[in-house]
């Protein structure tokens, strides 16, 4: 290889770290441009960074310079000096969208998720939950008690549950069931996706208090009041009973795995016969796929969740083999797992009972 190749190569590997040890500070420049709402002060046009400025309620010069790097970063286009309007990426910044994603952002930029990263390599030493040493409390407690991050939570679930909302109901055999109970739904955002699709289907959305608090507005958006049932409690202790299929997505990731035989154990005492449960989830590969093609629709994204689970919550990531695991613990089956490709990294795990 020639010196010039070796350069290039060398440069390239320099650029990658770079821009890792970079990312948080690209994190809280979206928090800033969410927080000043500036994608929702550009709107559909071009605007000169002084106008968008005094909206915002800021210096001119410094809201230049945001502007600039969130030009850099993809979300804005720079037309003349000063000039921007919002790139394709960059819209899914503004709340007034229904595919917005201010939620997500605000959230998994917020600093008390952050403040538990900083410990990471003491979650790698020990395998202890840095949030709950950090905080006095474990995650889900500490949320219960500050409404307003609860809130925030809440919809920043729905905002990234809304693409496998559109996807799952039609990767499934839904008509052939009667009546589903999500467990852990929050707001309602997946079930009332799938209910909307199978007319035939009743529904129970089933979480705690707090996680139920944005549910009704759903369910009378999409016109379900009448077709699901609320339920409160908590699926340590027991789910409803009177389904035939149980759903849950993003949910057992949260948790150590005697946490998930503890739910999985309770769908599997109320599951009738024939009836199914279903997760949705992330499933790992035996091996990390280095394939850069793979590479570039998941970011490692999928490994980031992870450690995310590692430092806040003590929950996990599982491949195929930690999934048959639990369910065999909890007296169920393994059927199947389909890649829901377009609600990427989401997989559809069917089980049934053993």
């Amino acid at each position: 290889m020639a010196n010039t190749d070796v350069r290039a190569a060398g440069m390239a590997e320099r650029g990658l770290i770079v821009r890792l040890a970079f990312g948080s500070m690209a994190a809280q420049t979206l928090r800033a441009a969410v927080r000043l709402r500036v994608v929702e002060l550009i709107g559909d046009q071009q605007r000169r960074a002084g106008d968008v400025a005094a909206d915002a309620g800021t210096e001119t010069h410094p809201m230049l310079r945001l502007l600039r790097a969130l030009t850099g970063l993809g979300l804005l286009e720079e037309h003349t000096p000063g000039s921007f309007s919002v790139t394709p990426a960059g819209a899914l910044l503004d709340p007034r969208r229904p595919d917005s994603l201010t939620s997500f952002v605000r959230v998994f930029t917020e600093p008390v998720l952050i403040r538990a990263w900083e410990h990471l390599d003491g979650s790698v030493r020990t395998g202890d939950i840095a949030f709950d040493a950090v905080f006095g409390t474990d995650f889900f407690s500490h949320l219960a008690q500050d409404p307003d991050l609860s809130a925030q939570f809440n919809a920043a679930m729905s905002q990234a549950t809304g693409e496998t909302a559109a996807v799952l109901p039609y990767a499934f055999d839904f008509g052939r069931f009667s009546r589903v109970t999500d467990v852990g739904g929050g707001d309602g955002t997946l079930l009332a996706g799938v209910l909307a699709a199978h007319p035939g289907l009743t529904g129970v959305l089933y979480d705690t208090k707090e996680g139920l608090a944005q549910a009704p507005r759903t369910l009378e958006r999409h016109g379900l009041t009448e077709r699901c049932s609320l339920i409160a409690g908590d699926f340590f202790r027991s789910v409803p009973k009177g389904s035939d299929l149980y759903l849950m997505k993003s949910v057992l990731h949260d948790w150590a795995d005697a946490q998930v035989v503890t739910i999985l154990s309770h769908c599997r005492e109320v599951l009738p016969p024939g009836g199914r449960v279903l997760i949705v989830e992330p499933v790992l590969p035996e091996v990390v796929d280095s394939d850069a093609e793979a590479h570039a629709a998941d970011g490692g994204i999928t490994y980031l969740s992870d450690l995310n689970m590692l430092v806040n919550v003590g929950g996990r990531e599982r491949t195929r083999e930690d999934f048959e695991d639990v369910c065999h613990r909890a007296g169920l089956s393994l059927i199947s797992v389909t890649p829901l490709t377009e609600a990427a990294p989401f997989s559809l795990i069917e089980a049934a009972a053993d």
